[in-house]
């Protein structure tokens, strides 16, 4: 393995850098007072192919490798983890979109979602079902009629990112019996503007921006030809989808975690006790060392993570183990940087707290560490662990 970058990928992470702390940086806070995502931003990052870049040129991405585009989102993390949600989306549900949709609906959702036009969201977690996706209750029943056929869709999604702010969704409903577990579950881009959906967001600690909150189908008629691939065959598609997220998400905390950690040098290097900087006191280095060396360890491992993707290996337990270690280590390395600012850590002229309650969110969503832990020994023992 060699991820010593091209001249080509280091030009588009050195645009991605310069972007995220010159645009995202200064609207970071903001976002969280908003409640809202800058879609002004967003179009700025499909304009320099940002969005979903490991995509097909023919949809607007630009054909490259997971690990650039892994790179990319960091970088975006870096300036404003909120945005880099839009990152992980594009890129979890345009590799949907790009394998399993029709050229129609490539067309009409596919290429704006890639320019920063349009928001995707995915809509799988449910009241009664979040990691365990193979109980989910979400009906979706074919009907012809006159106008065509069509599934109708009834029920909740719950917990959905962008839930109030995307344009699309890939939605994951039953279209077998309840007995029939995960092969009864099929996939749907439906628009957030057909008649009777309605959509509310949650008042959550972190990821204000982001607006996590659930979806309501009452009756919704989605045509027959937006069905993601073949009936049944939605569980398998979102599987797949999630051992390429999950190594996305380490990154993704490790943006974070790395502008936290450039601040606390910093700050060391300037602030004096004693007619010395703090810099020269072990007690205050020494952590900022131990983050140093655990960030670079995940970050090795989420690239690593990637590379098997790009070659086509397994990656599954890889995969799982980015996921859980990522949200918990950048939550334990931006506690230490507010500790390292002192009391002026501790008030929000500093942005240490909210990356917290950001990042914390994410040991909750998209599995929990206890399920990635599942899937690791699960993976590693070749048994079916309950």
């Amino acid at each position: 393995m060699d991820f010593s970058l091209s001249d080509d990928q280091q030009a588009l992470v050195d645009s991605a850098r310069r972007f995220a702390r010159q645009v995202l940086t200064p609207g970071y806070q903001a976002g969280d007072k908003s409640g809202r995502i800058d879609r002004a931003v967003i179009k700025q990052m499909g304009d320099m192919g940002l969005l979903g870049p490991e995509l097909p040129e023919a949809w607007g991405g630009m054909g490259l490798d997971c690990v650039t585009s892994g790179l990319l989102l960091e970088q975006i993390a870096y300036g404003d983890f909120n945005v880099s949600y839009v990152n992980l989306l594009t890129s979890l549900c345009g590799q949907i979109l790009a394998t399993h949709a029709s050229d129609a609906l490539k067309e009409r959702w596919l290429k704006p979602i890639l320019a920063g036009d349009k928001l995707v969201a995915i809509a799988l977690t449910e009241p009664s079902a979040g990691s365990d996706a193979a109980r989910l209750k979400l009906k979706a029943v074919r009907e012809t009629t006159a106008d065509g056929d069509h599934f109708v869709i009834t029920g909740e999604k719950t917990s959905i990112s962008l839930a109030d702010q995307s344009d699309v969704a890939v939605v994951f409903a039953r279209t077998g019996t309840p007995e029939s577990g995960a092969k009864g579950i099929s996939a749907f881009l439906v628009p957030m503007d057909l008649p009777g959906i309605t959509r509310t967001a949650f008042d959550d600690v972190g990821t204000r921006a982001v607006g996590r909150g659930s979806i309501f189908f009452d009756g919704v008629r989605v045509p027959a030809d937006h069905m993601l691939g073949d009936e049944g065959m939605g569980f398998i598609q979102v599987m797949q989808g999630f051992d390429y997220s999950r190594a996305l998400i380490g990154l993704q905390c490790l943006g974070v975690a790395r502008v936290s950690l450039d601040e606390a040098w910093d700050y060391a290097k300037g602030r004096e006790t004693f007619g010395l900087p703090i810099i020269e006191r072990q007690g205050v280095t020494f952590p900022l060392a131990e983050g140093e060396t655990y960030l670079e360890s995940l970050r090795w491992h989420c690239l690593r993570t990637l590379w098997l993707k790009d070659q086509g290996k397994p990656h599954t337990a890889e995969a799982a183990m980015c996921k859980w270690w990522g949200p918990k280590l950048a939550c334990e390395i931006i506690h230490q940087c507010l500790l390292t600012h002192g009391h002026g850590g501790y008030a929000t002229d500093y942005a240490f707290a909210q990356r917290y309650r950001d990042v914390l969110g994410l040991q909750i969503g998209d599995g929990t560490a206890n399920i990635m832990k599942m899937i690791i020994a699960r993976e590693k023992s070749g048994m079916r662990l309950t």
